[in-house]
């Protein structure tokens, strides 16, 4: 039976670590993620927990004592943000490469420099190529009910592969809301214990981890971690299943938001989706067939899903809260451009960039891209395809 209760999505991730129990908890600070450790540390000290909490100094030492605790056949998870993750790097493509399913809870903030401590999607996107299943949250509910979902969907024995729950930093994870928590009894049945085939103390098999790889064996290593990604797609709808015959919440890749009839829309990411549906509530009431789809799943990204979704759409407005510096849009707009590629009749596309650095990114402004997407349908002129809005500048915006 669901518990109802008020919690920042910082406690409720942390409360959802103590449900799990797991076996380390790597700790080294950043803001915002800070309250993570701080609160389960908490825990620890209150005998709620059987976890080995290790204080690190740094997130390199961090996310190594995670891939060393899960190479030794325990559940290992830690939390950071921004340059924290970034120091991680090296780190991140050696858990994945090692099939090693480390959970890191990471609370979205711009990747400095320069230095600011406000929320977007640079840092985890900076690793998006880095072999790391990444599920983002638009809520706390939604930073709780992923996280519960992230060990299965990782430990899956045909994906094996790390994973990183995000939300946005400040926004959700110091905000307070109303939020359902389930049973400690119902999610540890949930979840399920950690029973890995192989790991380094199973004396009947010993092994390495984390060996140099040869040129004659590289390369196929890197192919079977590219087929774990593919396998992680049915992981991911699985679970969500059996999470809402469990608990009653629905989950998939994404959100679809009035989109039966949409013929202008939105894709994104994250907290936003709260801003853009009250928009789309308002020009509904309008008569304007306006839809948006919140991207859950970003790695593996479901691209022949969301072009079935975006194929009936005249106009779509990527909106992307990371700069690709690719200089032709952000890293969501190329994927999900890519993505619908292959349709028949493809929608008209545009990227806006929107909220670097934590921007406030309001109703009105949502509005002004969905009255940018309704000039391109009626005049046929696309324009200006890759926007930044809100940046202040002596030249007139586009939107």
């Amino acid at each position: 039976m669901s518990i109802p209760d008020r919690l920042s999505g910082n406690e409720a991730v942390a409360h959802a670590m103590r449900q799990i129990n797991p076996g380390v908890f790597a700790a080294f600070p950043i803001t915002p993620s800070t309250e993570i450790p701080q609160y389960f540390a908490q825990f620890v000290a209150d005998g709620l927990v059987d976890t080995e909490y290790v204080p690190v100094e740094s997130e390199h030492s961090s996310m190594s004592t995670c891939m060393g605790a899960q190479a030794a056949g325990v559940r290992a998870i830690t939390a950071t943000s921004s340059a924290g993750l970034a120091f991680m790097y090296e780190v991140l493509y050696v858990v994945a490469s090692a099939r090693l399913p480390v959970t890191l809870a990471c609370v979205n903030r711009t990747l400095t420099g320069p230095i600011n401590i406000n929320n977007d999607h640079s840092d985890s996107m900076g690793a998006r190529d880095a072999g790391w299943i990444q599920i983002y949250a638009e809520n706390n509910q939604e930073a709780y009910d992923n996280y519960l979902q992230a060990m299965r969907i990782a430990e899956t024995p045909d994906v094996r592969l790390p994973i990183m729950i995000c939300q946005d930093g400040f926004i959700t994870s110091h905000a307070v809301e109303n939020i359902l928590l389930e049973e400690d009894a119902a999610v540890k049945a949930f979840v399920g214990e950690y029973k890995p085939e192989n790991f380094l103390l199973k004396h009947e098999n010993p092994l390495a981890v984390g060996p140099y790889d040869t040129c004659p064996y590289c390369m196929e290593h890197k192919v079977q971690l590219a087929e774990a990604m593919k396998h992680a797609r049915r992981a991911v709808l699985d679970v969500a299943a059996d999470f809402e015959k469990t608990f009653g919440r629905k989950y998939g890749f994404f959100e679809e938001y009035r989109m039966e009839d949409a013929e202008v829309a939105l894709v994104l990411i994250g907290s936003t989706a709260g801003t853009a549906k009250a928009c789309v509530e308002t020009l509904r009431a309008q008569g304007v067939k306006a839809g948006l789809i919140k991207l859950r799943v970003f790695r593996p990204f479901p691209a022949q899903e969301l072009a079935a979704a975006l194929s009936h759409v005249k106009v779509v407005a990527v909106m992307d809260k990371s700069e690709g510096y690719s200089a032709c849009g952000g890293p969501l707009y190329a994927e999900t451009l890519s993505a619908c590629y292959d349709l028949p009749v493809r929608p008209t596309m545009i990227n806006v960039v929107y909220g670097l650095a934590g921007r406030d990114c309001a109703v009105e402004d949502i509005e002004r891209v969905y009255r940018h997407l309704l000039h391109i349908q009626e005049t046929g002129v696309t324009g200006e395809k890759y926007i930044h809005m809100g940046q202040r500048s002596n030249a007139q915006e586009v939107l």
